[in-house]
């Protein structure tokens, strides 16, 4: 298992910059932070959708809506060529040609909010750095649908790829938060229906532990500028409808046998209630022999790299950059 901090060579002045820049996010979010109330879900999926709508999304893709087993999904491309050597990783921007390869992303939302559209910031984010479509799903939300069904329908559409012909090994599995934990708790599925494996898993902030029994569930009460203990309970009571969380599926941080699973790329920051979550599934994975490298970075929330291309937190675009290098690494053997 690798570890990673803000491992990329940085001057002193450009660390205090960055450093500045996530005290001024953190207190930024902080400001509109208020205590957990309980409101209807119609009413957190408005505003949430709201929130993630202001969120500026690069004009170097094309979004086409679409299906993938019977679920709206949305296709996202790279729009625009620029000069540059083929193939290359560009830090904030769009490679020089398309690229092989399917980016199949599951959004976040507690499993109870979300769509591929407040997922898009971070979807775009891959395809402009890596020229690798993504397929972002619209998979069912709790409570309506409790578990498993976003599983079922994320194995769905990962089938209805191989149906259609589509290279395992030229599919990446990538998410962020809940859909964190689909990309690889799918891959636990796929692997128990004796599917072949994608080539890789990118997990952003991944919430893979729903018995909530890490230690950070405590120790960053206050400090997590998005969610309380109490706030997270309210969603996941919806997605488990009164099920067990002690199971591989809903913990695979704790019950989960990863054995076989592809290579993993988990980021998370200090500041999150779940950074615990990532850190056990890093060390889950390294007791089965999977590749992994666990990705932390100081100081800022819960899917920070959403934060890119805002001019506000640098880091989230050297946390993309990093995810597309590792995405282009594993598609490599395949489709390079």
């Amino acid at each position: 298992m690798y570890f990673l901090g803000m491992y990329m060579a940085t001057t002193s002045w450009e660390t205090q910059m960055t450093r500045a820049q996530r005290r001024e996010l953190d207190a930024m979010l902080r400001k509109g932070a208020q205590g957990f109330v309980p409101v209807p879900i119609g009413q957190m999926r408005e505003g949430f959708a709201a929130m993630m709508a202001r969120f500026p999304v690069s004009a170097d893709v094309r979004r086409t809506p679409t299906e993938l087993a019977g679920r709206p999904a949305l296709l996202v491309e790279p729009a625009v060529a620029v000069a540059g050597p083929a193939g290359s990783v560009a830090s904030g921007g769009p490679v020089a040609e398309a690229r092989p390869g399917t980016i199949l992303y599951f959004h976040g939302g507690s499993f109870a909010l979300g769509s591929p559209d407040t997922a898009l910031v971070n979807t775009a984010g891959l395809v402009r750095r890596t020229g690798v479509r993504a397929l972002s799903l619209d998979y069912r939300l709790a409570p309506e649908h409790p578990f498993p069904a976003a599983i079922e329908d994320c194995l769905a559409a990962y089938r209805s790829l191989l149906d259609d012909g589509t290279d395992p090994a030229s599919i990446v599995f990538a998410g962020d938060s809940a859909g964190g934990s689909l990309s690889v708790t799918t891959s636990l599925a796929a692997r128990d229906a004796g599917l072949p494996l994608p080539a890789a898993i990118i997990a952003f902030s991944p919430g893979v532990d729903l018995t909530r029994t890490g230690g950070s569930m405590t120790t960053k009460v206050g400090i997590d500028p998005y969610f309380t203990p109490e706030a997270m309970a309210y969603t996941a009571d919806m997605y488990l409808a009164g099920q067990d969380p002690a199971q591989p599926l809903l913990s695979p941080a704790l019950y989960a046998d990863l054995t076989g699973l592809p290579p993993m790329l988990l980021q998370v920051g200090t500041n999150e209630l779940l950074l615990d979550d990532a850190v056990r599934l890093a060390a889950r994975a390294t007791e089965a022999e999977v590749d992994v490298i666990l990705d932390i970075t100081a100081g800022v929330p819960h899917v920070f790299q959403a934060f890119d291309g805002t001019l506000t937190l640098d880091e989230a675009g050297q946390a993309l950059d990093r995810a597309a290098l590792f995405l282009t690494q594993h598609l490599g053997a395949a489709v390079g």
